[in-house]
């Protein structure tokens, strides 16, 4: 197995979401400013929207990464041209990073499977870039996926479909479980990626022997940093290790060897705790940190995502109002965030969020700059001759468009009127 020098990054669920905002800066980070990034749209190619959700994804890189995106489009390997599959082809090749993310994992498989996609990722995190695999996408790429809407949602019986195996390349005999403590039944257990005990025990039951089921929780990232041997858990949940009924939970702790990843896990004092066929297992019975039963995490990302709306709307004391409600749900759910190993991810969203703030003013004061310096340098030549009318007219207009002067002895100072949505 040659040596590699890039990283892997598993997630859950909520790639574009506001808590994974500074994991994205950071992995970017070792790149550069330059690092070339692109989103792989595949997984969703089949729906009718994927030219939106692609767009969502460079949206969310542009306004909350502070990166470009480009897109390797993919959407069809049998009905693309073969112009389209090469340019695919190229701008994966050019790619420091790549983010593939939601839809099918079973259609992506069929589509990938053709061509020359899963060669060009692993040769591409050899040579030191970055793949993120999340929900769909994380599905695909150890030896056996999830056919989780064939299952779920057609009512096929419990199975296994072959892989990518992208992980063996790198020693890893995985199979991965995105949405492991997912609550959407809510009268019903859609643990395990919507699967629930009694079919997670059967499709463990169809493992091969030595393989090691990974199970993400949703909002939360395992990633690989291939090159160091380290692995680290990002996000709020945790990461679920099994096999043969013996499992181990992994929090965000210190970063974890992955030679201890690719089977030493499995030694050593065991915790046994693997579902029984007949367990009745509802959502209140779900691990204390699942992310949808509970009024904790879902309200605070969607005040974050309320502020950030307002804030690109211009809608400034409404944003403030959002900020102070976020900052009041964190508050009254501290012990709730604290439980979960979720209160440093809270408090990094807040941050997040004011850093919006003070991106919007400091954009806004900076442009504005020249013009108010040049009116101000008018208005103070008027009150110098005591042309009192014509230097209040100028400071009126300034006020009017949401700037603000106030006269000192050093001068006069302004700022912008940011509460009446200046």
């Amino acid at each position: 197995m040659a040596e590699a020098k890039g990283i892997i990054t598993l997630m859950g669920s909520g790639e574009l979401t506001t808590g994974m905002v500074e994991l994205h800066k950071a992995l970017l980070g070792r790149y550069g400013s330059g690092a070339r990034a692109v989103f792989m749209d595949t997984p969703a190619g089949f729906q009718l929207n994927v030219d939106h959700l692609a767009a969502k994804a460079v949206a969310y890189f542009d306004q909350r990464v502070g990166h470009a995106l480009g897109v390797a489009s993919l959407p069809s390997a049998d009905a693309d041209p073969v112009a389209v599959v090469d340019a695919c082809y190229g701008r994966l090749q050019a790619a420091d990073y790549v983010l593939v993310g939601p839809g099918s994992p079973t259609y992506a498989l069929r589509q990938w499977q053709a061509t020359r996609v899963p060669e060009i990722l692993v040769a591409r995190i050899r040579a030191g870039a970055c793949l993120v695999a999340a929900s769909a996408a994380a599905l695909t790429v150890g030896r056996l996926t999830l056919p989780v809407y064939e299952i779920y949602k057609v009512g096929q019986a419990p199975h296994w479909v072959a892989g990518l195996d992208l992980l063996a390349a790198f020693g890893l005999d995985w199979v991965v479980v995105p949405h492991w403590n997912n609550a959407e039944g809510g009268n019903h257990d859609t643990r395990y990626c919507f699967m629930g005990a009694p079919r997670l025990t059967l499709l463990e039951a169809q493992l091969p022997e030595g393989v090691t089921l990974v199970g993400l929780d949703e909002h939360t990232a395992l990633v690989l940093d291939l090159a160091a041997d380290q692995a680290y858990i990002r996000g709020l949940g945790r990461v679920t290790l099994r096999r043969n009924g013996v499992e181990r939970i992994l929090e965000k702790e210190a970063p974890i060897p992955i030679s201890w990843l690719r089977g030493a896990w499995h030694e050593g004092p065991r915790q046994h705790s693997a579902p029984a066929a007949g367990e009745a297992s509802g959502p209140e019975e779900a691990p204390a940190n699942n992310l949808e039963a509970d009024p904790v995490w879902p309200p605070l990302e969607a005040l974050a995502e309320k502020v950030h709306d307002q804030l690109a709307a211009d809608a400034v004391l409404p944003a403030t109002q959002s900020l102070l409600a976020l900052e009041a749900h964190i508050h009254r759910y501290a012990e709730a965030l604290q439980e979960r190993n979720g209160l440093a991810a809270a408090r990094e969203v807040l941050r997040q969020t004011l850093l919006q703030f003070g991106g919007r003013l400091a954009a806004k004061a900076t442009a504005l700059a020249p013009m108010v310096a040049a009116l101000l340098e008018l208005r103070a030549r008027l009150r110098a001759r005591k042309e009192w009318a014509a230097a209040d007219a100028i400071r009126d207009c300034l006020q009017a468009g949401g700037v603000i002067v106030e006269d000192s002895p050093e001068g006069a100072l302004w700022h912008l009127d940011e509460l009446n949505g200046h």
